[in-house]
């Protein structure tokens, strides 16, 4: 009997060991974090930004946000994420862009030699509007007065980002963007946080179409996870899983994640305008909430969403703010691991004059689920 006490008392003293043991390096790690945080605040420029600029919010991206990121690279036990989907001719793709068309060719050789090769031919679709894929500024813009569809849409006196104007942006109809395009992203390479608003506003279930995320929620979602003492830091990237991604599917033959889904609200545009947010990312198709039938004009925008302006935050986050949008990230192992902050490295294309662009985001951080 003593012997089994015994054993039972060294059992219990070598597990709350290791419990204090794994308590302080969890006290290290995040008395470390705090400090390359508070570290990198100086480091991170302030609007006003130069006259002629052409990136927003990226204008943080520097040392300070490199400092920040470079934390969590040197984290024990840090893993790699994917944050993008798998691009296909057959995943989920945007009503409004023309679909990839893949063609995978035969395999090659080359006359007088032993080599054989493989390649594919993109033979139709817009790269920079299907799968995961990011804004450049450049993408929307704002009319001076409401288009009812009828007659030509007068683009010449679309206003974007910066006060630029149609000619200084897009002259002609074959033009590529000469500003605000895609061409003019510099790499974003700063911290992440990953808000979980399945967890937290949808009780653990994925949240409904038309269903909206506030200003409020933001804050809520901050408290919950334990991010208070941080928050949102100018040059960051906002990561907010929604659950919706469970319907996108490869081969996608139920041809719903598409139509409809969450968003963010009005108010929270603002609130990450104030933020100084680098970029946004949801794992939904618009950014902007839709619910079934709003995309073809069946149901209205989300309360709060000013007239004439559907889609409220792709507007503000481009011809306003200045923050860069991936529309479709894959956020779904990155919440299940609670990794609530991160590195994130984020490099689109440089297409010259491009509206968007084809990325691959990843996330650096260590798993805390």
């Amino acid at each position: 009997m003593k012997r089994v006490i015994t054993i039972v008392f060294i059992t219990i003293l070598g597990t709350s060991a290791l419990l204090i043991l794994n308590n302080n390096v969890t006290l290290a790690q995040s008395a470390s974090q705090r400090a390359a945080v508070k570290a990198s605040l100086d480091k991170v420029p302030s609007p006003p930004w130069a006259s002629d600029d052409e990136v927003g919010m990226a204008n943080a991206i520097g040392n300070g946000t490199w400092g920040r990121c470079a934390w969590h690279l040197s984290q024990k036990g840090a893993k790699s994420y994917e944050i993008s989907h798998l691009r296909s001719n057959t995943m989920p793709q945007s009503p409004f862009g023309v679909p990839l068309n893949y063609e995978y060719t035969p395999t090659k050789s080359i006359p007088y030699s032993k080599h054989a090769f493989n390649d594919e031919v993109l033979k139709s679709g817009q790269p920079g509007a299907q799968g995961t894929q990011m804004d450049a500024l450049g993408h929307f813009a704002v009319l001076p007065k409401l288009w009812k569809g009828k007659g030509a849409i007068p683009a010449d006196k679309a206003k974007y980002y910066g006060g630029y104007m149609q000619k200084d942006v897009k002259p002609s109809p074959s033009s590529p963007l000469l500003r605000l395009g895609i061409d003019k992203v510099p790499p974003i390479v700063t911290s992440a946080v990953l808000l979980d608003a399945q967890t937290y506003l949808g009780g653990g279930q994925p949240m409904k179409d038309g269903a909206i995320i506030t200003a409020k929620d933001i804050e809520a979602m901050i408290k919950k996870q334990g991010l208070e003492w941080r928050g949102i830091l100018p040059g960051d990237v906002l990561y907010i899983y929604t659950g919706w991604s469970d319907n996108w599917s490869d081969p996608d033959t139920a041809k719903t994640y598409y139509t409809m889904g969450p968003g963010l609200s009005f108010d929270a545009a603002k609130y990450l305008q104030k933020k100084r947010v680098t970029l946004l990312a949801l794992d939904n198709p618009f950014t902007d909430p839709a619910a079934k039938g709003m995309i073809f004009g069946k149901a209205p925008p989300a309360k709060g969403t000013p007239p004439g302006l559907p889609f409220a935050i792709h507007h503000y986050n481009l011809a306003v703010s200045g923050i860069h949008q991936i529309q479709n990230a894959n956020l779904k192992a990155l919440a299940a691991d609670k990794v609530w902050t991160s590195c994130t490295m984020i490099l689109p294309l440089r297409s010259k004059g491009g509206a968007g662009s084809p990325v691959r985001p990843v996330a650096i951080g260590v798993p805390q689920g």
